[in-house]
């Protein structure tokens, strides 16, 4: 049977079954294959059979998350990695070279800064970055070595979001690679290839696996690019693990379903903090006073599960809002069952100057709210007392 809707998608594509006719896909926990006889193993190695070869290059577990993950996304192939983080350097790598430049979203993570800033530099590959909320300035930081275009829509921690669209005609104008980091939105809330997107890539460590068990990451494209990434990906070895391509695999089976009181709870949250007096912004893409709130709704689902707020009086307010937390889980991490609180001025982002963390929105008084699934009236109850 097949099927055009996420959920069946996500839960009914799984790998071959064995001979044991399990129902459930299996973990595969192998290094190595073995081969009929030399000459499979040659025309294995040769690429002109397709079959694994070693759990580095591929493993029944990661093809089958992959698998699932290029059909909710809407790509043609994907490679697993190990972490999000390694997603991203696994793309950089594939496909910056010395002398080449890059155009990015000023709103990135604080890792994704410090591989531009202290990695990418030092191979002699530069970048310019622009603002989500100015995309008339994107065009003019385009040079003859530009070679791609990179984005975080919605932002960490901002909420900042730019037009897809409007990106994938601009990469199409000047030949560029876009790729975007749709870790936020999840396939579920948005998919960038429909866009014009040539890469997607997600931290899988948040909402797909969404209970804080595993790290993971994913890159999705074309066949073509993708065979590129693998190239580099092959012999650098960030290889996913089995296991964790099992535990992710096993909750993309339950992402919608997960994301839609994700995205609900979070709304309420919103809407509750826009009204208190202590708190000075709010931002959530589902809001109507958000600057993108027109694109959010033209190319997302729903909002997404983080809400960044502003909370009057600065650090110190900011901490005693935090401490004063009963429920909210206080950690570095994001897209949880649990509802988590963070301060990226001291941690996701403490590697940034104050100027840079200003130009993204980062305030001493910002902190990001990742809304669980905990029942609304606990999540609020608890805001509410520690705003008191």
């Amino acid at each position: 049977m097949k099927s055009e809707n996420f959920e069946t998608i996500a839960i009914r594509t799984q790998t071959e079954r064995s001979l044991h006719k399990e129902h459930s896909s299996p973990i595969y926990l192998t290094s190595s294959y073995k081969f009929e006889d030399a000459e499979e193993m040659r025309a294995l190695f040769a690429n002109e059979k397709e079959g694994n070869v070693y759990s580095r290059y591929s493993n029944p577990n990661t093809s089958e998350f992959i698998d699932k993950m290029c059909l909710l996304e809407g790509a043609e192939d994907g490679f697993a990695t190990a972490t999000g983080m390694a997603a991203i350097f696994t793309t950089f790598g594939a496909f910056l070279k010395s002398g080449d430049h890059l155009v990015s979203s000023r709103s990135v993570f604080g890792s994704t800064h410090q591989l531009l800033t202290n990695v990418f530099s030092n191979w002699g590959v530069t970048f310019d970055y622009a603002d989500l909320d100015k995309p008339q300035d994107w065009e003019a930081l385009i040079k003859p070595n530009t070679k791609m275009i990179f984005v975080e829509t919605p932002s960490n921690p901002g909420i900042d979001i730019i037009d897809l669209e409007f990106l994938g005609d601009l990469a199409k104008k000047h030949n560029l690679l876009l790729v975007v980091d749709n870790c936020f939105a999840t396939p579920y809330l948005q998919q960038p290839i429909k866009y014009g997107a040539h890469i997607s890539i997600h931290s899988a460590t948040k909402y797909i696996d969404g209970q804080g068990r595993v790290l993971g990451g994913i890159i999705l494209g074309t066949k073509e690019l993708i065979a590129e990434v693998v190239g580099f990906a092959r012999h650098s070895g960030p290889a996913l693990s089995p296991f964790n391509a099992w535990i992710l695999s096993k909750s993309l089976e339950t992402l919608a379903i997960r994301m839609d009181r994700h995205c609900e709870n979070a709304l309420k949250v919103a809407e509750y903090l826009e009204k208190h007096p202590k708190i000075k912004l709010v931002k959530y893409p589902f809001l109507p006073s958000h600057p993108q709130y027109a694109i959010a709704k033209k190319q997302m689902k729903q909002g997404g599960g983080i809400v960044t707020i502003v909370v009057d009086g600065g650090i110190e307010a900011a901490r005693k809002f935090m401490d004063r937390l009963e429920m909210f889980s206080i950690s570095a991490n994001l897209a949880d069952t649990r509802s988590i609180a963070t301060h990226p001025a001291t941690s996701t982002h403490s590697k940034l100057t104050e100027e840079q963390r200003n130009e993204v929105g980062i305030e001493q008084g910002s902190i990001r709210l990742s809304i669980g699934l905990e029942h609304i009236n606990d999540i609020l109850a608890d805001i509410e007392q520690a705003l008191a």
